[in-house]
């Protein structure tokens, strides 16, 4: 699952590094271009459905399909933890997206925080892992 979640991440990390880098150095053509107004509200909406709606809807369907099996199979309960993250992992990329086109701060800064926390929350560490078994009944 870590590799997954690494995979998923490091091209939109590589790509903020190198946003940053560009910026710094005062490249040419970044601040030239203007997208839409629609862009900017666009993908804040995104942002908040691809962190916080689009995985519970998901838990939620998964969790219906689940309800009347005594027990989850581990390779069911890990396709599904795979798709959980990378819907997650969406968001990061949103909020490239974001400070690339230069959106106004205020939905800039909302779709950072939005994919700071599907980076956070979605982690797959063995403490949640655990949970997440446990809920599901895995064996």
């Amino acid at each position: 699952m870590k590799r997954i979640y690494f995979v998923g991440l490091l091209p939109a990390i590589l790509g903020f590094v190198l946003l940053f880098a560009w910026r710094y150095f005062n490249f040419w053509g970044l601040e030239t271009y203007r997208p839409p107004a629609l862009f900017a509200p666009l993908l804040f909406i995104l942002g908040g459905i691809f962190s916080l709606a689009a995985p519970i809807f998901y838990r939620t369907l998964f969790a219906h399909k689940m309800r009347r099996q005594k027990s989850t199979p581990l390779a069911v309960w890990l396709k599904f933890e795979r798709n959980l993250i990378l819907i997650a992992l969406v968001t990061p990329y949103l909020a490239l997206a974001a400070h690339l086109l230069s959106l106004p701060r205020f939905y800039l800064a909302g779709t950072i925080l939005m994919g700071l926390y599907a980076i956070y929350y979605f982690y797959p560490s063995q403490k949640r892992m655990a949970f997440e078994k446990q809920i599901f009944r895995v064996k």
